[in-house]
This record gives structure tokens, C-alpha cells and sequence, in this order.
């Protein structure tokens, strides 16, 4: 079942006009931009897909396990060998462990915050900014959004996944477009257990039907009486956004791809279940159309253990190790290795770049509380498809996983490999002002 808000696609139920001009003042405008004239480089990746593992991942407990170390630092798990001799992950990971042949793993990721929300700026952007909602510095996938032409009938930022621009902190909007403005915020779309899929930003409110959306002059003036009574100051792309919002609804192609429910039972099996493995569906869904950049958000919400939430992402200060044999483990083993499975089966893994990663890693000692927590100065991504050589590990933790021995990866190598693969080359970086100075993961390369 595939819904714009409360509007369920197939039927012509309405929407109010608030919600439409909402939708359309937050949509993505491309060419836009003072390099809209410009092509992206000739490069690997058609597309990127982000595993965003928001809340921290332990690097113990997944893909950088200590056996040899105290119970006290590497936890009840056992290891498992994986296709590369030498290499071993967390029993939790069997599915991964027989595929890590076709990603890489860096296990010297590091961060300069221990704070969720800065962690999280720094790690989706590449650098802490400046401070403030509108000072940061715009999320990989913004850049890409403004450099990238993409399809006329979809956004090329889009998050899939409850994480968009709503925690509890009120501030993961810093991880948007920052200090470009809500226009370079990626466009949200979630997905259930089953097959419900909503857009909430394109929410058709009661009286509005596609009939009467197809009357785009009419709207159009509706929408600027609306904008001139609020007294809101948008730009002069107002009217690209109107017509991005109004070709994404009104265009059956464009809701084609978000109909999840067209898949068939068994590819969806493989996935799982899941909010995140039908979430990564998806993603494989929008990578196959041509979107340059989608990130796939575990979850929204951290550090609410108490307030009868069930998922608080990986943030496991309490019932660590419950969490990842019961829940965590089980649903990024099987939802990652369906992505990639199912990329390499449809021929698009040399042209999707895959990477999963979350804000930092967690401590290596286990806290009274039986949970790790946030730890900065060492945790894992992995890489896989366009460009990456796989079966590759890239720098290695000190025998606890305190820190890197060598090749410390950081946020802003992170973001500089990501876009690079996608042909946005120095010089372009350069005149945004975006990634100064960064190097590239050549390791991976």
C-alpha cells in the first residue's frame, strides 16, 4: 500500500492546501545552483546508499571483536572466520561473514565529538561547522542534490526511514542542507514492517483531489495567497518547487517506484520483515530509477529508553548485549546482505556505492548497566559496490579497540571518498567551499 501522507494511491481521497505548500517549500530544486551548468566527472557510482546506523554501533560486538581481550571488554559473543582468512566478525553476523569478499571494512573510522547530534553533523557532513541549525555544513547527499540534474520526476536526496528532521533533541535537521537552507534537505519517505510506504511531506490534505492538483495554475495561485497571508520569506525557487512536488504526485511513474508492495513476496522475505530491511528495499528500489543519493535511517530516536519507545537506534547504554543478539544483529545481518545479494543480481552493484556507518563506535569496557557507551575514537564502515576493491580491511584497533594502530579514517575522508565516486571532483568541491582540503580512502580504492 503505497501513501502521500494520508492519501492512499489508487484512491482520490484529498489534501489541504498547508500541507501541499509545505510539501513543496521543503522539495529539493535542481539546476539551480551556481553550478547547475556543469556536469558531474565520469566515475564509478551512479548511486550512493547510506546506511545510516544512527545512536553507534559497538565495533566489538560486529565487526571489530576482540576474543582474545578480558570479559569485560569483549563481551559474551563468540567469533566466526569469514571468507577472508584472518578476518573474524561477531557470531551475530553470519550472513555477512560468508559476503565479506564483495565489501571492505575500515575499522579506524574516528570522530571529534561524543555528543549525538554533533557526532552524527560531523559524520553525515564531514566537518562540526559552525554551530547553530542553519551553520552547519550541508550533508553529503545535499551536495549531491545540488550538483546533480538526476530525473525530472523524483527528488535526488532522499532519506528513507523515521530519522528525517524529527528526534527528540528537535535537531537532526542540522543534517540536511545546513547553512543552504531547507531546499538541500533530503526528501523524507518511510516504510513499514509490511508494505506501507508514506510520503509525509507530500501529505494531501481533505479537499484537494489529483483532478484538481492537475490544475496547476489554479494551485499555483492558491499556494502564493497562502505564502503572501503566512508571511513566509521563500526564495525565488518557489515555483521550481511547486512543480518538483506537483510532478512527484501527479506523475505514475514517479509513484511507481515507491509501491513496495509490487515486489514480490520472496525478494521482500529476503530483506526481512523489518522496518529497516523494507526500508533498504527501497533504497535498492530507488538506486535501480536512477536516485543519486539515498540514506537509509535505522531510527529517530536515542537515549529514550524510559519513555516506552522500542527502538532507541544503537544507542545501547542499557541491554547492549540483549539488543544486538535479539534485534540489531539479526536485522542488519540479514537486510545488508539481502542489499547486497540483491544490487549484484540485478547488475547494479558496480554502480551503486553501498556504506553503512553509524555517528561513532562504543566503549570497549562494558558499564554497570551491562551496556557500552558512545565512544569516538575508533569504530567500522563498511564499503561495497561502485569502486570499492573488495575484501579489503583498512586500518586495524589496538587490542581492546580503544584506537586505531593505523590509518585513522575520518568523517571528512568519509564524505570526500563519497561524492568523489559520484564525480564531484575537487575544484567543484572547492567553489561550494564544502570538504575542504579532503583526501580520499585510497585504501578502498
Amino acid at each position: 500500500m503505497f501513501q502521500i501522507g494520508s492519501f492512499r494511491a489508487g484512491g482520490c481521497r484529498g489534501t489541504s492546501r498547508r500541507a501541499f505548500l509545505q510539501a513543496s517549500c521543503g522539495l529539493p530544486v535542481l539546476g539551480s545552483s551556481l553550478l547547475s551548468a556543469e556536469k558531474p566527472a565520469l566515475s564509478q557510482a551512479r548511486s550512493v546508499i547510506l546506511l545510516w546506523l544512527w545512536g553507534g554501533p559497538s565495533h566489538l560486538d560486529t565487526f571489530d571483536p576482540k576474543p582474545a581481550a578480558p570479559a569485560t571488554i569483549r563481551g559474551p559473543f563468540s567469533t566466526i572466520g569469514t571468507q577472508i582468512p584472518g578476518i573474524r566478525f561477531s557470531e551475530l553476523f553470519p550472513r555477512l561473514a560468508a559476503r565479506n569478499d564483495r565489501f571492505s571494512l575500515v575499522r579506524s573510522n574516528v570522530n571529534h565529538s561524543n555528543a549525538h547530534h554533533v557526532a552524527g553533523s560531523i559524520a553525515l557532513c564531514g566537518s562540526p561547522g559552525r554551530g547553530g541549525d542553519k551553520d552547519y555544513d550541508p550533508n553529503f547527499g545535499s551536495i549531491v542534490q545540488r550538483l546533480h540534474r538526476g530525473r525530472q520526476d523524483l527528488p535526488p536526496f532522499i532519506a528513507v526511514g523515521p530519522g528525517h528532521l524529527n528526534t527528540a533533541a528537535g535537531d537532526i535537521k542540522a543534517y540536511g542542507g545546513g547553512s543552504w537552507g531547507p531546499a538541500f534537505d533530503p526528501f523524507p519517505v518511510r516504510c513499514s514492517e509490511m508494505d506501507d510506504v508514506q510520503l509525509p511531506s507530500l501529505k494531501l490534505l481533505e479537499g484537494q483531489t489529483l483532478a484538481r492538483l492537475s490544475d496547476r495554475s489554479r494551485l499555483q495561485r492558491e499556494l502564493e495567497n497562502i505564502r503572501r497571508m503566512e508571511n513566509h520569506s521563500y526564495s525565488s525557487q518557489w515555483s521550481n518547487h511547486f512543480q518538483r512536488a506537483h510532478r512527484l504526485v501527479t506523475s505514475e511513474e514517479g509513484r511507481q517506484v515507491f509501491d513496495l508492495a509490487s515486489e514480490d513476496s520472496q525478494t521482500r522475505g529476503r530483506y526481512g520483515h523489518t522496518q529497516f530491511g523494507q526500508s533498504c528495499l527501497m533504497a535498492r528500489r530507488l538506486a535501480e530509477v536512477g536516485v543519486p543519493y539515498i540514506q537509509v535511517n535505522w531510527s529517530e530516536y536515542v537515549e529514550n529508553i524510559y519513555d516506552n519507545r522500542t527502538d532507541f537506534g544503537w544507542d545501547t547504554h542499557w541491554l547492549n548485549f540483549e539488543n544486538m543478539a535479539e534485534r540489531h544483529g539479526p536485522i542488519l545481518d540479514r537486510s545488508l546482505s539481502a542489499l547486497l545479494d540483491d544490487l549484484q543480481q540485478r547488475g547494479l552493484l558496480d554502480s551503486t556505492l553501498v556504506v553503512a556507518m553509524g555517528e561513532f563506535g562504543r566503549t570497549p569496557s562494558i558499564s554497570a548497566n551491562g551496556g557500552r557507551n558512545h565512544w569516538k575514537r575508533c569504530y567500522f564502515s563498511l564499503w561495497a559496490g561502485a569502486g570499492i576493491q573488495p575484501g579489503r580491511v583498512v586500518g586495524g584497533s589496538d587490542p581492546h579497540g580503544n584506537d586505531p594502530l593505523s590509518d585513522p579514517v575520518t568523517p571528512l575522508m568519509v564524505g570526500t571518498t563519497i561524492v568523489d565516486q559520484l564525480g564531484i571532483n575537487r575544484e567543484q568541491r572547492a567553489r561550494l567551499r564544502v570538504l575542504p582540503g579532503g583526501e580520499l580512502i585510497e585504501q578502498l580504492l
